[in-house]
């Protein structure tokens, strides 16, 4: 199978601190007083630590207490939550996510995914599909107006192929200039980009302060892109292909050369640029994953059924047309990959590229996750990929840890994700921006999702 097919799969729909985006403005107040997680076990990822039967309050949108459950007193008038035996971690991200245009998708559905993302724990979106419609909804989250998460917003993906491919690099420019004006926070490269184009791309998000990322074009390549310090590497993009013997040979285990990944890894950690993997989906998009159980799983309940009936003929079709063992052996090749970065000091940032074949938001971080135990990361060094990596990334200050004075974006779990990350899959409730979601309301919530699309 050629890398440049596989790749091809994923349709047109960035970790340097250098380019740090603003803090969100907190959001209106959406809880009436404090609320405090009593007897909680707190695991604050400054580092591989469980603070054990701790009280934290919460006001405002900020943690304003953290503190042994014994000495910390709970305001009056606060909700108590009783968390005793449970765990809580800050919130994750979703850093390759995409958020519906509200004129193509309506109203309602961008409005569901955005509830879908905070129930499956990702209070933070790097949204990688920009629509202008985007920046109303992002008003609407930090007004209160809507439960979502922070939304960190791409402009429309720059490409150099389609119906608005860029081949100019004036007009390269003048769009990277728009979308700032139009509100975007970051930019979004795709394929087939020439490298005139990309450079000017590049120039003119650094003189902008933007941070631009997603895929490599293979006109411009992974040492190019790892040069220019492209923000982010998605997908793995090019990782492979800048392994192969014989590039023109496609990738198959007498082409690859495993020897030239640590300086591979060397470089893209000393350019400061981040990986977002994108696993799981990648694993069925090269047909290396049967479409029934996927089609299958609770959370495909929340997405509409053509939907699912699409991706479910897409699966089965790449399934059949993949070569079970040369789909094992990229799987195994991504996950020495994934592997090799994280070791080598490679920031990697969790995300799934949701909604897409069987990635539902929210809750595909979920599988996500497991692919990336299976590749060798600890449950500390995952958990990290969406909390304290993102942090780092974004140049922010005061999120991705538990502490006083960090926005309260919090997971509150049944069960100890530090002992086995699956346990991410035991929430008892969400927090975002202050915002409690005990557990009751997000499956009443989840559930009218459900009966919107019963029967259609």
């Amino acid at each position: 199978m050629r890398s440049d097919s596989t790749r091809s799969r994923f349709p047109l729909l960035l970790v340097t601190a250098a380019f740090a985006l603003p803090l969100a403005v907190p959001i209106a107040a959406q809880q009436r007083g404090p609320v405090a997680f009593v007897g909680v076990n707190v695991i604050p990822l400054d580092r591989e630590r469980v603070l054990q039967n701790h009280t934290v309050i919460v006001q405002d949108g900020r943690i304003t207490a953290v503190g042994p459950a014994s000495t910390t007193q709970v305001p009056a008038g606060a909700t108590r939550v009783d968390a005793s035996g449970k765990y809580l971690i800050p919130g994750l991200a979703e850093m390759h996510g995409h958020v519906p245009s509200v004129g193509q998708a309506g109203p309602q559905f961008a409005e569901d995914v955005l509830f879908l993302y905070i129930a499956g724990g990702a209070t933070t979106v790097r949204g990688m599909q920009g629509h202008i419609s985007q920046i109303e909804l992002r008003r609407r989250v930090e007004s209160g107006e809507l439960i979502g998460p922070r939304l960190v917003l791409s402009g429309p993906a720059l490409s150099g192929g389609g119906g608005n491919a860029v081949t100019d690099p004036a007009v390269a420019e003048q769009r990277v200039r728009e979308y700032q004006q139009q509100g975007f926070d970051l930019l979004k490269v795709h394929e087939n980009l020439s490298l005139d184009v990309y450079n000017a791309i590049a120039r003119t998000a650094q003189s902008l302060d933007m941070q631009w990322g997603g895929h490599v074009s293979d006109i411009v390549g992974l040492r190019r892109a790892l040069a220019a310090k492209q923000t982010t590497v998605d997908h793995l993009d090019n990782f492979e292909i800048e392994l192969l013997r014989d590039p023109q040979a496609g990738i198959t285990p007498q082409n690859v050369d495993e020897s030239r990944l640590p300086g591979l890894v060397r470089e893209t950690r000393d350019a400061g640029v981040a990986v977002v993997p994108t696993m799981a989906l990648w694993e069925v998009l090269v047909g290396a994953r049967d479409a029934a159980p996927l089609a299958a799983l609770p959370e495909m309940r929340y997405m509409p059924p053509q939907m699912v009936r699409t991706w479910t003929s897409q699966t089965n079709t790449s399934r059949q047309n993949a070569n079970s063992e040369m789909a094992a052996y990229h799987v195994g090749l991504r996950n020495r990959i994934l592997k090799a970065l994280s070791d080598g000091g490679v920031i990697v940032l969790m995300g799934t590229d949701a909604p897409q074949r069987f990635s539902v938001p929210g809750f595909s971080l979920e599988r996500e996750l497991d692919v990336m135990a299976a590749a060798g990361m600890s449950p500390f060094a995952i958990l990290q990929s969406g909390t304290t990596n993102v942090a780092a990334h974004f140049g922010w200050s005061d999120t991705g840890t538990i502490a006083t004075g960090m926005r309260a974006d919090l997971i509150l779990l049944d069960a100890n994700p530090l002992t086995n990350i699956a346990n991410i899959r035991q929430r008892a409730g969400v927090m975002t921006n202050g915002r409690w979601l005990p557990k009751s309301e997000i499956d009443a919530r989840l559930g009218a999702i459900a009966a919107r699309h019963a029967g259609s």
